[in-house]
């Protein structure tokens, strides 16, 4: 009784001999000992660790990025917020940290001066996305200045991007 004919037989060849070309397989183990020790070793020592060498193909679409340095803003909070705070000189931005410091300045039609410090930490466009510290020359405001200024740039937010959604 023959289990395999000729052609499956070529197929089954086929299909080894592409998998053997791709790469190794390893089952989890460590790719090279040597690299997994010297890793290890830069982070014990504080030092960034070197990246994992690629083998195959496949390892292209392997996601890599570190997630320390790899951070997303939502352009239309970060733009919202220089366009409500356009009162307060800005000191210092980072649009890759997603942070805004502004200088004291006074509100159209306001009393005393504020400053504020903006942070835009996730790429979505919603309220745990954005973080508004305000303070006033006496010291930090109420949580309810704080959270109206919050609410005034997310809805100015969400208008640019229903502009943006009509082009």
């Amino acid at each position: 009784m023959r289990v395999f004919s000729i052609s499956g037989l070529l197929v089954l060849t086929l299909i080894v001999s592409t998998a053997a070309g791709c790469g190794r397989l390893n089952f989890g183990e460590p790719r090279n000992d040597a690299s997994v020790s010297e890793n290890i070793l830069r982070q014990r020592q504080g030092t960034p660790a070197a990246p994992e060498p690629r083998d195959t193909i496949w390892d292209l679409f392997a996601n890599v990025d570190d997630p320390n340095t790899t951070v997303e803003v939502n352009k239309y909070i970060w733009f919202a917020a220089q366009d409500i705070l356009n009162f307060m000189p800005i000191e210092a931005a980072d649009p890759f940290a997603g942070i805004i410091v502004y200088g004291y300045g006074r509100p159209p039609g306001g009393g005393s001066p504020y400053r504020a410090t903006v942070y835009v930490q996730d790429p979505a466009l919603d309220a745990r996305s954005l973080r508004v510290a305000l303070a006033s020359r006496s010291g930090p405001v109420s949580a309810d200045t704080a959270r109206a200024i919050e609410d005034a740039i997310l809805t100015r937010a969400r208008q640019l991007r229903l502009q943006a959604s009509r082009l």
